[in-house]
């Protein structure tokens, strides 16, 4: 079985449709900036767009989305942030959205304490699944996957000490749209596909208790 994940969508939904066997996921996982600082209207374009493919979707804020995006996934059930979630039995998704503070002022953003305290908070839900996937909008410190255009690490040093201590199966993450790339930490595979714009998305597949994944990218 396999699941697809992207993020940082900023409303843009002109490539979703290229999104080879997007229709035929357990799920789709979205990881954060739906919208931009959007409205109601903006996420139900969004998620209306994805849902006419598979319906099957979770999904958690970014820093660039607002209130009203998180309470439209609320009420929709399909909101991961600050939850764990079953895909499958033995197979468990943690979601953490949102970000550290950014000089743009953009809706969604807390100090750095305040996401190793989801971290950690959010991590006591996880009971008994053989394997765990983690979607942290903020990208790990010191990655590849956290880098500026001028080659700046700008991620949370609180979700990289979360990553070496938990270790989780897989760790999806974006925020940094230029910084699309695989890299590890310990054992674990963190993945940025960039923003959707680009092209960018995620093809995990859970096969006994192996998670895999893959960056890939619409043609």
């Amino acid at each position: 079985m396999y699941w697809i994940a992207f993020g940082d969508i900023h409303e843009s939904t002109g490539l979703i449709e290229a999104i080879p066997d997007l229709s035929g996921a357990e799920g789709v996982i979205i990881s954060g900036d739906i919208t931009n600082r959007g409205s109601r209207e903006a996420v139900n374009n969004v998620i209306k767009t994805v849902a006419a493919i598979n319906p099957r979707i979770l999904a958690q804020p970014g820093n660039m989305d607002t209130d009203t995006v998180q309470t439209y996934l609320i009420e929709q059930d399909m909101d991961i942030h600050l939850k764990v979630r079953e895909l499958t039995p033995g197979l468990a998704l943690l979601g953490v959205g949102m970000s550290t503070p950014t000089p743009f002022g953009t809706p969604s953003e807390v100090p750095e304490e305040t996401i190793a305290k989801w971290l950690d908070e959010t991590h006591t839900q996880v009971d008994e699944f053989d394997q765990l996937i983690a979607i942290i909008h903020e990208p790990p410190h010191d990655t590849k996957v956290d880098q500026l255009g001028n080659g700046q690490h700008v991620g949370s040093p609180s979700v990289r000490k979360f990553i070496e201590r938990v270790q989780p199966a897989l760790v999806i993450t974006g925020h940094i749209h230029e910084s699309k790339a695989v890299d590890m930490i310990g054992k674990t595979p963190v993945i940025n596909p960039g923003m959707l714009a680009g092209g960018g998305y995620i093809r995990i597949e859970f096969e006994g208790s192996t998670v895999s994944a893959q960056l890939m990218s619409v043609s």
